[in-house]
This record gives C-alpha cells, structure tokens and sequence, in this order.
C-alpha cells in the first residue's frame, strides 16, 4: 500500500496539472456571442467568397459563373438563429444585395464587367459582417488601386489572412502576367474578435 500511494499522488499531481493547463487553454480560445449555427453557414458562405477570389486569381472567367452559384446559395441559406428578429432587416436586406452583385457577375459579359461585381460584392459583404458583428475571426478588406486599369476607382476584396493575393492582378495578367499578384494593401478589418 506504501508503495502504490506515492504512484498514485502522482498521478493526481499530473493530472491537476494538465486540467490546468487546459482551463487556462480553453480561456484563450475565442467565444464567440453568436450561435454555432450562424457562425458555421457564415463561415462556409465565406469559404465561397474565397473559393470565387481564387477563380478569379486565376483568370478562370468560365468558373466564375458556377462559383457565384454556390456563394449564392450558401448566402441564401445563412442561419440567423439566436438574433433579436427586429435586428436582422438591415444585415438580410444588406444580403440581398449582395445576391443582386452576384446575378449581375453571372451576366456579365467580359472578366472586367465580372470583376466590377467583386467589387461591390465585397462591399456588401463588407457592410453585413459589420453588421452583425462577425466575431469568429477577423476578417480583412484589401484594396487593389490599379483593379480597374487605373481609372479612379480601386477594387476591393476579402480575407481571413494579411497577406495580399490579388483577384484583380491575378497570376495570368495580360500586361503584368503574375508580377502583381501581391499587389494591394489591406485597408480595414472586421474585427469583433473577443470584444464583447
């Protein structure tokens, strides 16, 4: 019995260490005021949205209609479970918006009518994760000043990361081919991150 107890007071030792390792782990993680649900269908609705930048990284302009697609339904299908019903109206209407950019992507004509779209898609979905207040991650809003074959206007695109991949230069550019595929600044964040 002498023998056992010592192994035994160990393990109790141990094991409250590591319970406190993991409180203190768990502590860190980020708690998020909205359900599981809405931050699961925004996450995957912005999984679209970066799977459409990508498409257009690419310069891949027959992609782009079925890519739109997807992000439209994944937008249709956003869970707004948990939310005060008089304060969703403005962040749903935002939405529609945002749709409405889509379906004018899906016609556009030329990869610059499409890109245009990208534009003012970003800044619906700019506006609505402000909106709500997205606080799953921080999510930031780049700015490519030349987007538009330098007319005054910049275009505009979102990520979850700082570094620049940039839809509007791509990596097939007819003039700069890939040089200007990190070209573009980062001009604000959405960042609700842990500010409750």
């Amino acid at each position: 019995m002498r023998i056992i107890l010592p192994g035994v007071l160990l393990i109790l030792i141990l094991a409250s260490c590591t319970n406190s390792k993991q409180e203190k782990k768990e502590e860190s993680k980020v708690i998020s005021k909205h359900s599981n649900s809405f931050n699961t269908s925004v996450q995957s609705a912005m999984d679209s949205y970066h799977a459409l930048t990508e498409v257009f990284v690419n310069w891949d302009s027959n992609a782009v209609a079925h890519k739109a697609e997807e992000l439209k339904l994944k937008l249709d299908s956003i869970n707004f479970f948990g939310f005060n019903p008089s304060a969703i109206t403005a962040p749903v209407d935002t939405l529609q918006l945002a749709k409405k950019d889509l379906q004018a992507m899906i016609a556009g004509k030329t990869i610059v009518d499409k890109r245009r779209e990208l534009d003012t898609l970003t800044q619906h979905l700019y506006s609505f994760l402000n909106k709500v207040q997205y606080d799953e991650k921080k999510i930031y809003l780049n700015e490519c000043p030349m987007a538009f074959n330098n007319e005054t206007e910049a275009g505009h695109w979102l990520s979850e990361t700082d570094s620049i991949r940039n839809p509007y230069m791509g990596l097939r550019h007819p003039h700069y081919g890939k040089a200007m595929i990190e070209c573009g600044s980062t001009i604000s964040t959405v960042d609700y991150v842990n500010k409750k």
